[in-house]
C-alpha cells in the first residue's frame, strides 16, 4: 500500500512512525505546511520526498507523487485538492476527533468541551466535498472526565484514537482494496469554528470591529451553543471570549463576539431572534474599552469549607480598595466522604497600580485567616 501522508506536528509525525513500519506500507510523499516543521523533518530523515505548501490552506495535485494509492490526513487545516485526491487510486482519508457528523470544523476537541459532551469520539473519514463531510470509515469513542481541558482530552483520549483508528483503515485498505464507507447523516451535524483565545480588557479591539457582549437564559437543551456558533459565523464573527453553565436546569451564558462594524446591527437582530425559542437575550453594543494603563490584572483563587457571606465579606474587602472584579465564577463542592460542602470562588481582578501587592496579599490573608479559607493571589500578565 503505497500512501501519502499530508499533516503537522506531533501527530502527523506519530501516524509516520508508526504506520511506516508496519509490513506492506510505503510511503511516496510527505506533504508539511513548513521546512521546519515535526512531519517535515522526519519525512527528510527518513529519505522520504518531502512536498512543503506554498499555500498553506491546499496541497495542490504536485504534491502527491505518481502511484499513490492512498492520501492520509493528519493534523492538517489544509484542504485537499481534487487534483490531488485524483491522483490517488482509493482517494484520501482524514482523522477528526469528533463523532462525526457532531462538531465539523477546526475546533472540535474544544467544542467538545464547551458544549459540555459526556463522551467524546474520534472519525475517520473520506476526504471529500465540504468540511468534514465525507462518508465513514472507522469511529471510536470515549469518556470525557470532569473538569478535563481540550488539551488533556486530545493527549489521554483522542490522539491516540486517530494513530488506531487511522492504523486500522489503513490495513484494511491494504487486504481489502477499497475502504468503508458509511454516509454521514446531516440531520445531526453541528459546526466547530475556530475560538479565540479569551481576551481581557487589555486588548485592543480593532476599529474595524464591534464587540458585542450577548447574555442568554433559558432552560438548558441541546443546541444553545451550536445556534449561537451558527448566526456568528454567518455574520463573520468572531467568539472571543465565554462562560457558560448550567445552573438548576437553566442554561446561563455569555459571549463576547467581535464582528464587522458592518455586520453589527444585523447579528444582534438574529440573535435577538433566539427569544421565539424561549430564551432571555441581551445584547450590549460597543466599540471595546482598554484597561487604564494604572490598572493590573490579578488572579484570585479562593476555596473553603462553604459559610454565609464569603462573596459579601471578599467584594466589600476589594471595593474599598477600589478592586473592580472582572469576572468571577462560584461553585459548590460536596464531599462524599465527610458530606461538608467546599466553596470555591475563581476571579479575575483589575487593581489600582498603587495599590502595593504586598498590602494587598496581606489583607487577603487577614480575611482568609478569619474565614478559615485558602487565598492564592497572582499577577496576570495582559493580553497585547
Amino acid at each position: 500500500m503505497k500512501c501519502a501522508l499530508v499533516g503537522s506536528r506531533f501527530f502527523a509525525a506519530s501516524v509516520f512512525e508508526a504506520l511506516r513500519k508496519e509490513e506492506g506500507i510505503e510511503f511516496t510523499s510527505i506533504v508539511a505546511p513548513a521546512e521546519d516543521d515535526r512531519l517535515a523533518i522526519a519525512g527528510r530523515a527518513a529519505g522520504i520526498p518531502v512536498h512543503v505548501l506554498a499555500n498553506p490552506k491546499i496541497v495542490p495535485g504536485e504534491a502527491i507523487a505518481e502511484g499513490t494509492e492512498l492520501i492520509i490526513a493528519a493534523h492538517t487545516h489544509a484542504r485537499v485538492s481534487d487534483d490531488a485526491l485524483a491522483r490517488s487510486r482509493l482517494g484520501g482519508i482524514g482523522y477528526h476527533p469528533s463523532l462525526l457528523p457532531r462538531h465539523r470544523g477546526i475546533a472540535a476537541v474544544e467544542w467538545t468541551i464547551l458544549e459540555g459532551d459526556p463522551i467524546a469520539g474520534g472519525s475517520v473519514y473520506h476526504l471529500a466535498d465540504g468540511w468534514d463531510a465525507g462518508a465513514i470509515a472507522a469511529q471510536d469513542w470515549c469518556f470525557v472526565k470532569k473538569g478535563e481541558t481540550a488539551r488533556e482530552l486530545w493527549e489521554r483520549a483522542l490522539a491516540p484514537m486517530g494513530l488506531a483508528l487511522l492504523s486500522k483503515v489503513v490495513h484494511h485498505a491494504r487486504l481489502q482494496g477499497k475502504l468503508p464507507a458509511d454516509t454521514q447523516d446531516p440531520a445531526f451535524a453541528t459546526r466547530a469554528p475556530m475560538l479565540r483565545k479569551a481576551v481581557v480588557l487589555t486588548e485592543e479591539v480593532s476599529s474595524a470591529n464591534t464587540s458585542l457582549v450577548v447574555s442568554i437564559v433559558g432552560t438548558d437543551r441541546q443546541g444553545i451553543v451550536s445556534s449561537l456558533a451558527d448566526k456568528a459565523q454567518r455574520f463573520g464573527a468572531n467568539w472571543a471570549a465565554s462562560r457558560m453553565t448550567r445552573l438548576a436546569g437553566e442554561f446561563a451564558g455569555m459571549v463576547h463576539f467581535e464582528v464587522p462594524r458592518e455586520n453589527a446591527d444585523n447579528l444582534a437582530t438574529s440573535l435577538r431572534g433566539l427569544q421565539s425559542s424561549g430564551l432571555q437575550v441581551v445584547v450590549a453594543k460597543s466599540d471595546g474599552a482598554n484597561t487604564p494603563a494604572a490598572l493590573r490584572v490579578f488572579e484570585l483563587e479562593l476555596v473553603g469549607e462553604d459559610r454565609l457571606g464569603i462573596v459579601s465579606n471578599l467584594t466589600k474587602m476589594l471595593a474599598e480598595r477600589g478592586i473592580s472584579i472582572e469576572s468571577i465564577h462560584t461553585d459548590i463542592v460536596r464531599s462524599g466522604v465527610s458530606g461538608k460542602q467546599t466553596f470555591k470562588v475563581e476571579a479575575h481582578l483589575l487593581v489600582p497600580a498603587k495599590l502595593s501587592v504586598e498590602a494587598l496579599q496581606k489583607e487577603l490573608g487577614t480575611l482568609a485567616s478569619e474565614m478559615m479559607l485558602d487565598i492564592a493571589l497572582g499577577e496576570r500578565q495582559a493580553v497585547v
